[in-house]
């Protein structure tokens, strides 16, 4: 069914599919970007192209704005609000978070201190600045990270996705490395406890009648660490979907995901990384608010696994920004 005016007539919806962006991650927006493209119009909506958030937008957005925008960009503007706050200014219609719900879940720190006031479980962490390290010293800080959290730790930036800069470290000789690898993608690291376990991503859809999980999709990367080359490179990750988990397991990760995504105030579409530990307890590792819609993302599985099909989908979803928008007026 396509959106609806205010009036009740049915109109085909124009959409805009925001892709490709200056960050680290622009590649495979763009390829997420195509993906959405596709799906689109593999259900009907003809009206459907592909631009890059860039000098131009603006005015196109304010002379001869779509009936609904979706945000295919991975990495800062598309995750940390901006983006979406301009869109709210000019009052197009977009497919997502609001600007606030999403600023909150792109900076790893801020996000899981809201996890834990919610009573979910979060590796224990600390988040330190660039400039912090080096004013204190480089050797007196990382002897208290270990002494503080332990080993094996987790280095990766406190703002960030697609497994960028991340590093697991497991002797205090290689956690220089892994500070400096962090650094070059953002002025702030975020250091967490290891958990160890089988390492899960739920995927939360949300068509107006309260969020659904979708069927968990268990992670393997070949190389331990599920970063940028195990993403996103062919045949050197496995995937199982559903996840290998007793039912009570997969039952608890499905309400965890659903909770996560309620703490943060998400709506529409996220993807919730967990570690699920050999004792059965599930913590929440990060919230993703633009998930990627590549042949090898997660979402799509998901979906793939639930029985749903990616373009009736995301039809529904830009149904229900334009009517959220419509209603809201």
């Amino acid at each position: 069914m396509a959106p609806v005016s205010p009036e009740g007539n049915d109109l085909p919806p124009r959409v805009l599919v925001l892709a490709g962006g200056l960050s680290f991650e622009r590649e495979v927006s763009l390829r997420s970007g195509r993906r959405v493209l596709d799906a689109l119009r593999s259900v009907g909506i003809e009206d459907v192209e592909i631009r890059d958030a860039d000098a131009t937008l603006l005015p196109i957005l304010t002379a001869d704005p779509p009936d609904a925008v979706f945000i295919a960009l991975h990495g800062a503007p598309g995750e940390d609000g901006s983006l979406r706050g301009v869109l709210e200014l000019v009052g197009v219609p977009y497919v997502g978070s609001d600007a606030h719900a999403a600023r909150v879940a792109w900076d790893k720190p801020t996000a899981k201190a809201v996890l834990r006031e919610a009573g979910l479980s979060t590796p224990d962490w600390v988040a330190l600045p660039h400039e912090m390290f080096s004013v204190l010293g480089a050797g007196a800080v990382l002897d208290r990270l270990v002494a503080r959290l332990g080993l094996p730790l987790m280095v990766k930036p406190a703002q960030g996705g697609s497994g960028l800069g991340a590093h697991v470290v497991r002797t205090p000789e290689d956690l220089p490395t892994a500070m400096v690898g962090c650094f070059a993608y953002d002025s702030t690291a975020l250091i967490e406890r290891y958990v160890s376990g089988a390492e899960i991503a739920v995927s939360v859809i949300d068509f107006g009648d309260g969020p659904q999980a979708l069927t968990p999709v268990e992670i393997v990367p070949s190389a331990g660490i599920y970063d940028y080359t195990a993403r996103y490179t062919a045949g050197v990750t496995t995937w199982h979907t559903p996840a290998r988990l007793p039912d009570e397991v997969a039952a608890e990760a499905a309400r965890v995901a659903i909770a996560a995504h309620n703490a943060l105030g998400l709506r529409d579409l996220s993807r919730v990384d967990l570690i699920v530990d050999p004792d059965g307890g599930i913590h929440v590792l990060e919230v993703n608010v633009a998930p990627g819609m590549t042949e090898t993302s997660l979402l799509p599985m998901a979906l793939r696994a639930s029985s749903l099909e990616l373009g009736e989908v995301l039809r529904r979803l830009v149904t229900r920004a334009i009517r959220r928008t419509v209603t809201a007026s």
